[in-house]
């Protein structure tokens, strides 16, 4: 426009002209094939300028926003990751999670195409951490994913108050509770755990909970998802959380599991609670001790030096305990079988 004035054109033609453009094919170009949405086509192959294309694209109304992009061939691939940052930043899906997730959580948020929103918690006093998880919840919020016993702090994330207070579906990791606590699974959508942990089970076993099973659609499919299938492929699912099945369990890793669950004894969550509860005591006595009092049966504190290297020395005096990495944290678990006497090496050897 500012041209076709330098150039003494007059308004109304540049007005006449302006109706008649087409537009360059590819460059936020309309596709209307009598489709009930509205369709644009860009050649945006950089983060930035997929960012303003989305950008645009909000701006022609309140709809929810698809975004399909791709990132084809061997060119440039370092870009790939953040264009799919650009898009989850302006997608109409959101997850809530914290900071204190283990990668099992966060390896399948990051490839989803939801945009993720991470709640600064896992420092922060139990009691403190719902209003913090609250304040990340938007309109946009289609799920909260947390655990409930958070594996670095030892500290429980309010999972069970965050589906009362907001009504929305959540995926529970429930690696440091199952066994370790009373659970109700039933209070969650999701709920995901792991045997080999606080239940004693064989490595590779491990269940999901999934409260509405017809809620959710099957994104892999097994030979176990169906009930009966048809030659092109269409299938019946399995009744309930089943049809999500991945594959076939050893039938020996399953007697290890049964075997393990008839080992705990009767109070068994009673004693581990008490374990954990002395172990606190003991080392704050000498240590910044990280973990709230009454939480479940991680205990961490902070420790002076390469904690790394304090785990290694401690290792070769017998006893077992681990880092938090980047954190400079030791993280101690008790179970029911801790003893007293078990408690009296790690502070010897500390």
């Amino acid at each position: 426009m500012w041209a076709a004035r330098e150039l003494g054109v007059e308004e109304d033609a540049i007005a006449r002209g302006i109706e008649r453009l087409e537009g360059v094919p590819g460059r936020f170009e309309s596709v209307d094939q009598g489709q009930p949405f509205a369709v644009i086509v860009d050649y945006a192959h950089t983060p930035d300028s997929l960012v303003n294309v989305l950008q645009a694209a909000r701006e022609l109304g309140a709809g929810k926003l698809t975004v399909v992009f791709g990132a084809g061939g061997d060119r440039d691939r370092e870009k790939r990751p953040l264009m799919g940052r650009a898009a989850a930043a302006h997608a109409d899906r959101a997850i809530v999670t914290t900071d204190g997730e283990h990668f099992g959580m966060l390896g399948a948020l990051a490839v989803s195409p939801a945009r993720v929103r991470v709640a600064k918690v896992r420092e922060l006093p139990p009691e403190d951490a719902l209003d913090v998880l609250l304040g990340e919840v938007t309109p946009r919020t289609r799920l909260l994913a947390l655990s409930q016993v958070c594996w670095m702090s030892g500290n429980r994330f309010p999972a069970a108050e965050l589906k009362e207070v907001t009504g929305l579906p959540v995926l529970v990791d429930g690696a440091q509770s199952a066994g370790a606590i009373a659970v109700d699974a039933s209070r969650f959508d999701f709920y995901a755990f792991s045997c080999q942990k606080w239940l004693c089970g064989p490595d590779g076993t491990g269940g999901l909970v999934v409260a509405d099973p017809e809620r959710l659609g099957i994104a892999a499919p097994s030979y176990l998802s169906q009930e009966s299938y048809e030659p092109e492929g269409e299938f019946v699912a399995r009744p309930g959380a089943a049809r999500f099945d991945p594959g076939w369990t050893p039938p020996p890793s399953l007697a290890g599991l049964s075997a393990a669950l008839d080992l705990a004894p009767d109070g068994h969550f009673e004693r581990a609670a008490q374990m954990a509860a002395r172990c606190r005591e003991l080392l704050a006595e000498r240590f910044d001790v990280v973990t709230a009092p009454d939480q479940a049966t991680l205990v961490s504190f902070r420790a002076e030096g390469d904690s790394a290297e304090l785990v290694k020395r401690l290792y070769e005096h017998g006893v077992v305990v681990r880092d938090v990495p980047k954190l400079g944290w030791i993280r101690v678990s008790c179970g029911w079988w801790t003893s007293e006497e078990d408690l009296a090496r790690l502070l010897g050897a500390l």
